[in-house]
């Protein structure tokens, strides 16, 4: 039988968490594939979010419901289940951030008004 691995969602991570705390926190709840924070590429800096996938879905629904508010590094996270790409943001039409293409930035630069760098 195939094991499907559930990818949960962490936000509102403090900026001293690690990897290392992401899986400690998880782990108390079953079996951690995966953990890791997401960080800037410019910077390396944690970007505030991060993803974690457990084995097993039984107890992947068991940390979500466990960790949800609790703090981790002195901050209450938000957790739940990972939404894929591909399945956008639970139907609700298109991707983020969609509304400002093509509007020039509404006076913040962009095409053909605003300020030059030149």
């Amino acid at each position: 039988m195939e094991v499907m691995t559930m990818k949960i969602y962490v936000g509102n991570l403090s900026f001293e968490a690690s990897d290392q705390d992401l899986k400690d926190a998880f782990g108390a709840h079953g079996q951690v594939e995966t953990a890791s924070i997401v960080k800037d590429s410019y910077s390396g800096r944690s970007r505030g979010f991060g993803f974690v996938e457990m084995s097993n879905e039984a107890e992947a629904r068991a940390a979500i419901s466990a960790l949800n508010g609790k703090e981790i590094k002195g901050r209450a996270v938000k957790v739940n289940e990972a939404i894929s790409k591909s399945e956008g943001r639970r139907g609700e039409g298109g991707g983020r951030g969609r509304g400002g293409q093509g509007r020039g930035g509404q006076g913040r630069g962009g095409w053909g008004g605003g300020r030059s760098n030149y």
